[in-house]
Parts: structure tokens; C-alpha cells; sequence
């Protein structure tokens, strides 16, 4: 795997309405890592994805993306080289796959007026169409697809201009598990189609996590916790102290799960003088 880096956010911070909201972030990222943001909400990830998106910028130190510090760098260009995929999309013409996907030249969230595609943008647009299983609905309307297909055709457009950057911001959003399932299988054959490509996912659910998850990052109360590969991050001992919840941490075939540990148990004196036990936590 190569050592291109992709993302650095070196000690920063993040302050909103006087209320610091990060502190001390650090994170590199480099081509090829599949990142998952993990944390309670509240805890900060969104800010962080917002960052590595070049949409907002740091109160203190440092981010680096595609190897240009923001704040000395011409915002949109670099955004054209970023992928993000947001479930929220705000969409409101009855567009088709195709033109949704074809926004993505553009950056938009509908087509321009007098923008005209060239072939190769067009033919690159029905290829992701068809390969994230969207051929037949390529003329279909907005409005009339499930949330699966929406989240299926938000990656393809994302990926239109062959980024080296992908963000995902809680893509299961609103996915029944069936549809979850397929966007999740869609995501794994993504990362092992176009293995340079760097993402970073945002979730609090662990059974988002895609088979192909390499790395992951904990969040608590706008700090890093714990940073690296995902194995040694995603354990029962750290994710408990994330959440502030005794959380027992499973994988199995690739896929991680979450269920409730157990709590310490204590006594809690009740006005008739009885003692009842009751979980901590």
C-alpha cells in the first residue's frame, strides 16, 4: 500500500459561540485507508468530516487535504477533488440518476443552467450507474427512489470525478437493514475496485462499519480517545469509555457488533428504608 497522505489535521481546535467544540485533533490518513469517525453524538465527528470536506476551517492548528493547507488554497478547486457522500442531500427537482449523478461535475445539487456534459463525463456517469446496480433506474426520477438507491446513486456521484478522497457522513441513515446490508456490500466492493482510494465514514453504529474498514478513530467530548488500526481501537474497554457505557465490542466475519455490557451494580436507598439494586451506568 502506498504512503501517499491524503488528510493531516494536526492539533486542532474548533471553537463556536465561545464553546470549544474539538480540541487537540489529530489525524493522517494516507491513500488506500478506509477510516471510520466513531463516537457518541455530540462528540465532535461531524466538525472533524466538515474539516477533511475543506468546508469549514480550523480555530487552531492546522489540516492539510490533497497536500494543500486550508487557508491557503482556492476552496472550490479542492473541493472538486473530494467525494462526499451525504444522506440529507438536498435535492429538490424531480432529477434523474443520471442528471443527480452528473451534478457531481459541477458541485451542485442541481445541473447549471447552460452547462453542457462531454461524452467522457456522460460515459463515466452510466458506468458508475451500472456498476453501483443502477442501470435500469437511470431515468428514474428522485422522488420515486427508496432511500438504498438514493445512497447508491449519492456515491456514484461522488465519484465522478475520480477523487482520492471519499467522505461518507452516516450513509445508513434511514436504510432498513435490508437496504443497509446492500449499501454496505456496495461500499466493501467500492474499496476493493479502487484500492488507492482514501475514505472516512461517520457513525455511532458499530454494524455500519464496512467488512473493508481498516482503521477507526474514537471521539469523546471533542477529543481524540483512541486512533489506529481498527482492530486495536474498536475494543470493549475503549468504546465503553467513548460512549460513557459499558458497551461489549464483537467481530465476527468482518463485521462488528455492539451489545450493552454489564453494569456495576449498586444499592440505591429508597424513602421505606429498602435498598434495591440498580445498574450503574
Amino acid at each position: 500500500m502506498s504512503n501517499q497522505e491524503i488528510l493531516r489535521l494536526e492539533a486542532v481546535g474548533f471553537v463556536r459561540d465561545s464553546r470549544p467544540i474539538l480540541s487537540d485533533i489529530n489525524l493522517t490518513v494516507r491513500e488506500g485507508e478506509h477510516w471510520a469517525l466513531i463516537g457518541p453524538n455530540g462528540a465532535g465527528k461531524s466538525t472533524i468530516l466538515s474539516m477533511c470536506g475543506a468546508e469549514k476551517h480550523p480555530t487552531r492548528g492546522s489540516v492539510h487535504v490533497l497536500g494543500h493547507r486550508l487557508g491557503r488554497v482556492e476552496i472550490r478547486k479542492l473541493r472538486e477533488s473530494i467525494g462526499h457522500v451525504n444522506p440529507r442531500h438536498p435535492l429538490r427537482s424531480a432529477l434523474t440518476v443520471q442528471q443527480v449523478v452528473l451534478t457531481g461535475a459541477t458541485g451542485t445539487t442541481d445541473l447549471m443552467n447552460r452547462w453542457e456534459t462531454t461524452p467522457e463525463v456522460l460515459a463515466r456517469a452510466d458506468h458508475l450507474i451500472a456498476m453501483l446496480g443502477l442501470d435500469e433506474l437511470s431515468g428514474a426520477s428522485w422522488p420515486t427512489l427508496s432511500q438504498g438507491e438514493r445512497g447508491r446513486a449519492l456515491i456514484a456521484r461522488a465519484l465522478l470525478t475520480d477523487p482520492p478522497l471519499l467522505l461518507l457522513d452516516e450513509p445508513s441513515t434511514g436504510l432498513d437493514v435490508a437496504a443497509r446490508e446492500q449499501f454496505l456490500e456496495t461500499v466493501d466492493h467500492l474499496h476493493r475496485s479502487q484500492p488507492k482510494l482514501a475514505t472516512v465514514l461517520v457513525t455511532h453504529h458499530l454494524e455500519e462499519l464496512p467488512e473493508t474498514t481498516s482503521h477507526a478513530v474514537l471521539i469523546k467530548e471533542g477529543r481524540v480517545l483512541a486512533s489506529g488500526p481498527v482492530r486495536e481501537v474498536l475494543t470493549t474497554e475503549l468504546v465503553s469509555e467513548s460512549f460513557d457505557y459499558p458497551i461489549r465490542i464483537e467481530c465476527r466475519d468482518g463485521r462488528w457488533q455492539a451489545r450493552a455490557g454489564k453494569a456495576n451494580r449498586v444499592l440505591v436507598r429508597t424513602g421505606t428504608g429498602q435498598r434495591l439494586p440498580q445498574s450503574a451506568g
